[in-house]
């Protein structure tokens, strides 16, 4: 190591410098600035679909149209934004400085990883040029199969996707076994490496089925063998088994690492230890195994076996258990602590609210009775946008927030960062919550055209999304400015106890000066003084 440490940011400067690093900070920066473009992408996509839908006849788009930018949207948002976007942007920047390790197990395996993102993504991209898809972002056969877009390009750019997902989970769970600093063992780790950890095992196991049914797709589009296709004796029902035995797993890839987040800035801004760490843990472990029983429940109108409802629905309210231990442990861990109310912790209390009535209404959803009733309508849209959006993305936000300063050596405007959170919560609850009555009152989802009496609710929902692009606008603005005109940030400016907060801000490109030796917990908080 050189006798004066430089951070990773000025290390070696120079475009080829970071096209060619092996740093794992560099790459997670790298990483984010691709997810916020895919971010910005599938947001002016939605709005397009909102605006579209303030009236209930044609306004600026026609139905073919329609349905390509809703397909884009899912499309952009899922594979390209929520599944990398705390995994493959914090993961890749925090995991090592969490452990304290200088790096991942296979760095030139991490790199690979986000150039096979960007291959992917090209893919994706391309697809929107080329006779944008327009099934839908689940690919659903048939008319998968029959429809002249650009399905072959769009699901062999996931398919490309689904490799560095697979490659980034491969070298979280050997760095996480192998890399550990001494003294860190299990129970020392923070709950984020535990998160991170749950969500490799998804993604290892689950991602190569999804890979296998796009595979299957495009074969069946190119050579017609009658997999899928019911006028080949196919049957497009297994089309939705074999997408949903990998797409549900994936919500908990989505999820997971939120929920790691969230312990991170519930004990920093509690100053608190975290309420029953080993059950907050474990219940990582739970979801991801849990997570590969309940599939069934996207296909209760598909025409399977009452006894396969009756299982698949039981199994639902199963994982909701793990999941309600964290939220309870989060709560419990809040009582009588010395809360500190900063950007990050405005997310954590959104997530919290949000992610709540989405896992609430989820049961709901898992109630088959209810759920013939609901199916295919605005309720499912909304339910899944409280658990990704309110969830994940409003993690992914506080987590951004929490790490800024550790990741760029600045500090952020508190007073825009409330002003910012304001309206992407007035106008986040403006636009779903609006869809839970919609739903409720019988309008289905991907429609493009409705009935008169539902406009003054899509109406209400649409001047909700421009209050949240208002939001995510503001939020832009002050990070990017702080890059330029923040305050140096501290090494530590939360007083958090977790390993990445006791080196330098930015960190050192070898993390740290010498190895670290852990001697206690990652929140024990009280007792720092003492070690």
């Amino acid at each position: 190591m050189s006798q004066v440490p430089l951070n990773y940011l000025n290390a070696t400067k120079g475009l080829k410098s970071w096209l060619f690093t092996l740093d794992h900070k560099r790459i997670g920066i790298m990483y984010l600035m691709f997810i916020a473009i895919s971010f910005g992408l599938g947001g002016f996509f939605a709005l397009a679909l909102r605006l579209e839908l303030l009236n209930p006849k044609e306004l600026l788009f026609t139905a073919k149209q329609y349905n390509q930018l809703f397909t884009l949207h899912g499309a952009v948002m899922v594979f390209l934004f929520i599944v990398p976007s705390i995994p493959a942007s914090l993961g890749n920047f925090l995991l090592p400085l969490q452990l304290g390790a200088k790096d991942v197990a296979f760095p030139r395996l991490n790199l690979a990883s986000l150039y096979i993102y960007v291959f992917g993504g090209l893919f994706c991209v391309y697809s929107m040029f080329s006779g944008a898809v327009d099934t839908g972002w689940t690919f659903y056969t048939p008319y998968s199969i029959d429809t002249s877009t650009s399905v072959i390009s769009m699901t062999l750019g996931a398919f490309i996707l689904g490799f560095s997902s697979i490659l980034t989970g491969v070298n979280f769970i050997v760095t996480i076994h192998k890399m550990r600093a001494p003294g860190m063992t299990w129970f020392r780790m923070p709950l984020m490496v535990w998160s991170l950890y749950a969500t490799a095992i998804i993604q290892v196991l689950a991602t190569p089925v999804l890979a296998i049914t796009l595979l299957l797709l495009i074969l069946e589009r190119t050579m017609g063998i009658g997999i899928f296709n019911p006028a080949l004796g196919g049957d497009p029902v297994l089309f939705q088994h074999f997408f949903w035995f990998y797409s549900h797993p994936a919500v908990y890839i989505m999820i997971l690492p939120a929920m790691g987040v969230i312990s991170e800035l519930v004990t920093a801004f509690c100053r608190k230890n975290i309420f029953g760490y080993k059950l907050v843990a474990f219940s990582s472990l739970a979801i991801a195994i849990i997570s590969f029983f309940v599939w069934g429940h996207h296909l209760f109108v598909s025409g399977q076996s009452d006894y396969a409802a009756m299982i698949f629905s039981l199994l639902t309210y199963l994982v909701a258990i793990p999941s309600a231990v964290k939220v309870f442990n989060w709560i419990a861990t809040m009582y009588r602590g010395s809360i500190q109310i900063k950007a990050p912790f405005l997310y954590f209390l959104a997530f919290l609210f949000l992610f709540s009535i989405g896992g609430f209404t989820g049961i709901m959803l898992g109630a088959l009775s209810l759920d013939v009733h609901l199916h295919d309508t605005y309720f499912v849209v909304a339910h899944f946008h409280y658990v990704m959006m309110g969830g994940t993305v409003m993690a992914f936000i506080g987590g951004l927030h929490y790490w800024w300063p550790k990741m760029f050596g600045r500090m952020y405007s508190e007073f825009w960062a409330f002003i910012a959170w304001a309206f992407v919560m007035v106008g986040f609850n403006m636009v779903f919550f609006t869809q839970f009555i919609l739903g409720a009152k019988g309008m289905p989802r991907r429609y493009y055209s409705y009935l008169d009496q539902f406009q003054p609710l899509h109406a209400f929902s649409t001047f909700g999304s421009w209050v949240m692009a208002v939001g995510f606008i503001l939020m832009a603005f002050y990070l990017m400015d702080s890059l330029l005109n923040g305050k140096k940030a501290p090494d530590n400016p939360w007083g958090a106890l977790t390993l990445e907060w006791q080196t330098q801000s930015p960190p050192l490109t070898e993390n740290f000066i010498e190895t670290p030796v852990v001697t206690r917990g990652p929140y024990d908080f009280g007792q720092e003084k003492r070690s």
